[in-house]
C-alpha cells in the first residue's frame, strides 16, 4: 500500500530531525512507491555522514575449500566430499596462489570457505600464519560467524580461545557472512547449519571485545519480506549500540548482499529488480543511523545498479576483488571477474562522486582528484546513464 502524503511528511520530518526510526517506520519506508524521496532522504544521510566520498580497496578473495556439511538452500558454492569440482587447498598451495597476488598495493585478503567435515581445526591457522608471513603488509579478513562457530564444534573450544588463536596467527577482521536472514521463520526454510542469530552476534561481539571491526551483510531477495529486512537491521542496530558502548571494536560496515538464483534450490525464484535494491540500500541507510558506512558489492549488483545506489544510501563500491567464486559459481549474471584500481576510480567519478582508498579498518590510503564540478552536485541525487 503506497504511503499518504501525510505520513511521507511525517517520515521525512522524522529523519530529518535524525530521531531514531521504528519497526513501524522501516516496514512503511519499503511500502513507499516514491523511490526518489526516498532515495534522496537516504542521500542525505550518507553525505552528512560521508560528504562526497565512496570508499574502496584492493582485495582479493581466497577460497580454501568448496566442500562443506551444509546445504543450504541459496547456495551455490557448496560441494560434497568427493564431487567432481570439489575442491581444498593445502596451505602451500593457499601460499602460492597468495603470493601470486602480490603486488598494485593490495591491502585486503578476504578468506571464506566450506565448513569442511574432515580438516582439523589447527589447519586454519596455521595457514593465516603462513599467509602473513608472505603478505605481511596485507591485512587478513578470514572467515565468516558461521565458520568459527563450526571451529568451536571441531576444535573443542571456545570462541573465545579460537578468536584469539587466529588473532594471533594474523587475523584481521572477520567477513560479515553467515547473516544471510536472521528471522527464524525465514531461516530455517533457507539455511542447513546450526548457526543462527545467537552464535552469530555472540560471536561478533566477542571479535569487538578484542577490538576487531567486522562487517555486517543481509542476503536478500528470496523468500523474505521487507518486515523481514527491517527486523534483520534492527538486530544489528542494536548489537551495534552494545558494542559501541562496551567494546574497543564494533560493525564497520553493512553490506546487503543480492540473492542470486543460479544452480541452487532457490532458482525458481526471481532475483530482485534494482528498484527493490536500491529500496533496501535506502531502507538500510536510514535505519541504521550507527553505523558508519554501507557497501555496494558490485558483483552483486552489477556495475550500473551499483553506481545508483551511491545516490541511494551506499558509500562504498568494494574493491578490485579479481574473482568471487561464491557468486560466479552461483550464476551467470554478466558481472566481470575484477575491477582494476582505474576501473573503480572511473565508475566512481562516473556517479558524481570522489573516491577515496581505504584499508580494511577504513583507514584512508590514498585521496584522488573529484570529479568537476563535485559541489553542485552533491544536494540531490545524479542520474547515472548505463
Amino acid at each position: 500500500m503506497a504511503l499518504t502524503e501525510a505520513r511521507k511528511a511525517e517520515l521525512t520530518e522524522k529523519i530529518q530531525a535524525r530521531e531514531r526510526l521504528s519497526r513501524q517506520d522501516g516496514e512503511d519506508l519499503y511500502a513507499a512507491d516514491d523511490l526518489a524521496w526516498l532515495g534522496g532522504l537516504a542521500h542525505g544521510v550518507r553525505t552528512e555522514k560521508n560528504g562526497g566520498t565512496v570508499f574502496f580497496n584492493v582485495n582479493r578473495h581466497l577460497n580454501l575449500t568448496n566442500v562443506c556439511t551444509a546445504s543450504c538452500a541459496y547456495c551455490s558454492f557448496q560441494r560434497k566430499p568427493g564431487q567432481k569440482d570439489a575442491y581444498t587447498m593445502r596451505v602451500e598451495e593457499a601460499v602460492a596462489l597468495a603470493s601470486a597476488m602480490k603486488g598494485d598495493g593490495l591491502t585486503e585478503l578476504h578468506i571464506v570457505n566450506g565448513l569442511h567435515p574432515t580438516l582439523p581445526w589447527k589447519y586454519y591457522p596455521r595457514v593465516l600464519r603462513e599467509l602473513k608471513a608472505e603478505l605481511p603488509g596485507v591485512a587478513l579478513k578470514a572467515f565468516t560467524a558461521t565458520e568459527v562457530h563450526f571451529f568451536e564444534e571441531i576444535s573443542g573450544l571456545s570462541a573465545d580461545e579460537i578468536l584469539d588463536e587466529l588473532i594471533d596467527a594474523g587475523l584481521e577482521s572477520l567477513t560479515g557472512g553467515g547473516a544471510e536472514i536472521f528471522d527464524w521463520d525465514v531461516r530455517k526454510q533457507i539455511v542447513d547449519h546450526n548457526t543462527h542469530w545467537e552464535d552469530w552476534s555472540r560471536i561478533h561481539r566477542l571479535a569487538h571485545r578484542k577490538g576487531l571491526r567486522t562487517p555486517a551483510t543481509m542476503l536478500y531477495g528470496h523468500i523474505e519480506e521487507p518486515r523481514h529486512r527491517v527486523d534483520h537491521v534492527l538486530r544489528l542496530r542494536e548489537l551495534q549500540d552494545e558494542s559501541l558502548e562496551a567494546a574497543s571494536g564494533n560493525f564497520s560496515v553493512f553490506i546487503p548482499l543480492r540473492f542470486h538464483n543460479d544452480n541452487n534450490r532457490l532458482s525458481h525464484l526471481p532475483m530482485a529488480q534494482p528498484a527493490d535494491v536500491l529500496r533496501t540500500f535506502a531502507v538500510s541507510r536510514l535505519m541504521l543511523d550507527n553505523f558508519d558506512h554501507v557497501k555496494v558489492f558490485w558483483v552483486m549488483h552489477g556495475l550500473s545498479t551499483s553506481q545508483l545506489a551511491l545516490n541511494h544510501g551506499a558509500d562504498d563500491m568494494d574493491g578490485s576483488v579479481v574473482e568471487y567464486k561464491i557468486t560466479h559459481d552461483a550464476d551467470h549474471y554478466g558481472t566481470p571477474d575484477k575491477l582494476t584500481r582505474e576501473d573503480l576510480l572511473e565508475l566512481i567519478r562516473d556517479a558524481g562522486f570522489r573516491p577515496v582508498e581505504r584499508n580494511t579498518r577504513y583507514e584512508i590510503v590514498r585521496e584522488y582528484d573529484a570529479p568537476v564540478p563535485l559541489a553542485e552536485r552533491r544536494a540531490e541525487p545524479q542520474a547515472v546513464w548505463a
